[in-house]
């Protein structure tokens, strides 16, 4: 392999780890708080990838205004599955609420189907993306750099929310003993809501992302990133977001460059995602960044 290869392909690793860690935060924010894993956190994905689709195809919508009101509209639904699945289910065992998002992440992909049929779709191409950019022997299309660039502006924005905000002190709180915190006068529910919102518009973002660099979309187009993402939220620790970022990127460079360097195995390449998994849970069960949790009785 040469050095002009191996940095395209280093390219195209942190392009789709930036996805996976976009993805991963909705998971490991969920888990922080309710210590549920939201199985509907990859069809929320597939959901922003649509909404835009529909704006700019059927609606005609500008760019500009197409993604900000998927995105919008992505945040909605995560709390509308909260309000309609989750919150019923505050105190009972979690093996309901953990078969509630089962339920519900079947309930959004038959839907889709049934809305947009199971034909794949093509995504508009938004044009300032299309042209591939050369550096010498190295071409790298526009998003191997947009990517990466406004995920860390997200994870950034993220991060302030969290540890600069009331809203991110009282998600922390919640995340360290909810009953504590609903006895201090904060609105837990409205809090929790607000934690699907901000997930499930950065799942729409890596959504809209993916869409745009992998240009087909279908109702099940979700389900394979959201259990790599999954992967690399518990690869990183989930409940850290941190973690989620390190795990995501982790992931996607294992993929491409095992690929790259091994040809042969291109056809395992999904396998190498479980398999990581198996490794961690091997070595780390908390993951590189997490912490042991211990219940209270």
């Amino acid at each position: 392999m040469t050095m002009d290869m191996f940095i395209q392909h280093c390219f195209n690793a942190l392009t789709l780890g930036s996805l996976y860690a976009l993805i991963a935060i909705g998971y490991t924010m969920v888990y922080g708080i309710l210590r549920l894993i939201n199985f509907a956190h990859g069809d929320i994905f597939m959901v922003g990838a649509y909404l835009v689709f529909w704006a700019v195809g059927t609606a005609s919508l500008p760019w500009a205004v197409a993604v900000p009101l998927a995105i919008i509209g992505t945040a909605v639904a995560g709390i509308l599955v909260d309000r309609v699945a989750y919150k019923p289910l505050r105190e009972a065992p979690r093996i309901s609420a953990l078969i509630s998002a089962i339920g519900v992440s079947f309930l959004i992909e038959n839907l889709a189907l049934v809305v947009f049929t199971g034909v794949p779709k093509p995504m508009p191409r938004f044009a300032p993306l299309v042209k591939v950019m050369k550096f010498g022997n190295i071409r790298i299309s526009p998003l191997a750099i947009v990517v990466p660039v406004i995920t860390f502006l997200l994870v950034v924005g993220l991060l302030w929310i969290l540890y600069k905000t009331p809203q991110g002190l009282a998600m922390r709180a919640i995340s360290k003993d909810i009953e504590t915190t609903r006895l201090m006068g904060v609105r837990v529910d409205r809090i929790i809501a607000l934690t699907f919102g901000i997930g499930s518009a950065l799942a729409a973002a890596a959504g809209i992302m993916w869409a745009l660099r992998y240009p087909q979309i279908n109702p099940f187009m979700g389900v394979m990133p959201g259990f790599k993402a999954f992967i690399a939220a518990v690869t990183g620790g989930i409940g850290s977001v941190q973690g989620a970022v390190i795990g995501g990127l982790t992931l996607g460079f294992l993929e491409i460059l095992l690929v790259a360097f091994f040809p042969a195995l291109t056809g395992y390449r999904d396998a190498f995602a479980f398999i990581l998994l198996i490794l961690i849970l091997f070595v780390k069960p908390t993951g590189l960044l997490g912490e042991k949790l211990e219940d209270k009785v």
